[in-house]
């Protein structure tokens, strides 16, 4: 999951309505799910940390730090759900990069090096929280093929096509403009995890996709030189119960 900073509030005020942050939101985090990495021009809905359905925290209903981006998906699962700040992990104040591993069969799974400093179940209760530990659906085709309408398959198809472009890039690996080209297909799908996975050895395209994803690099979960991660996170804004992993 991809670390964020929102930063701090365009506006010196609260919202007096939330969703008038989603331009502010989309240019800083760019058009992307901040649970599922899908990239979504249309129905990207600003997203409450914690619900502004639940009366104790009425009082965030138009606070930046209380914003986040999601899908339709994510947004509904996660719904009024109370969120417990110091028992989930959340992007934008924890490095998700490193919680999570994600597996060819498109399932994410709380991450050994989460597990081993004793954020497994915080880990987990994010994906339990947004839904993203649901297994992938049965969609056939007319002709049995599987219909991607899903998280969980695209998110596997977004790992074909990232195997497919470090094939090519291995064939031509001093090739600028392949290796620009693939960052833009990156952005352009989304699953920014997925990509970092698949180009786990390259620090050149991980430095690239680190500084293309709008609010990656400012999160501070990546070390800009070698494009390793950072963990703790270093929570910039000083977010509350941030810097668990």
């Amino acid at each position: 999951m991809r670390p964020i900073r929102r930063n701090t509030s365009p506006r010196v005020t609260d919202f007096t309505d939330y969703t008038d942050a989603k331009p502010d939101l989309v240019a800083r985090l760019g058009p992307y799910c901040s649970f599922c990495e899908r990239r979504v021009m249309t129905q990207l809905a600003v997203e409450h940390v914690q619900p502004k359905g639940l009366p104790a925290y009425a009082h965030l209903i138009g606070r930046w730090n209380n914003f986040l981006l999601a899908c339709v998906n994510c947004n509904s699962t996660k719904n009024k759900k109370d969120v417990v700040l110091s028992q989930v992990l959340l992007p934008d104040r924890d490095n998700t990069f490193v919680a999570f591993e994600y597996q060819d069969n498109g399932t994410v799974t709380a991450s050994a090096q989460a597990i081993a400093s004793g954020n497994g179940t915080v880990a987990n209760n994010l994906l339990s929280l947004t839904g993203l530990d649901k297994a992938a659906l049965n969609n056939p085709d007319e002709n049995g093929k599987q219909v991607a309408l899903d998280r969980v398959r695209q998110r596997m198809e977004a790992l074909l096509c990232a195997q497919d472009a470090l094939t090519s890039i291995r064939s031509q690996p001093e090739n600028n403009m392949l290796r620009d080209a693939v960052v833009k297909l990156a952005k352009a799908s989304g699953f920014f995890s997925v990509w970092m996975t698949v180009f786990n050895d390259d620090a050149d395209m991980r430095l690239r996709l680190i500084n293309s994803f709008p609010g990656t690099a400012e999160s501070g979960c990546f070390d800009l030189i070698s494009g390793n991660t950072v963990s703790p996170s270093p929570n910039p804004d000083a977010l509350v119960a941030g810097g668990k992993i």
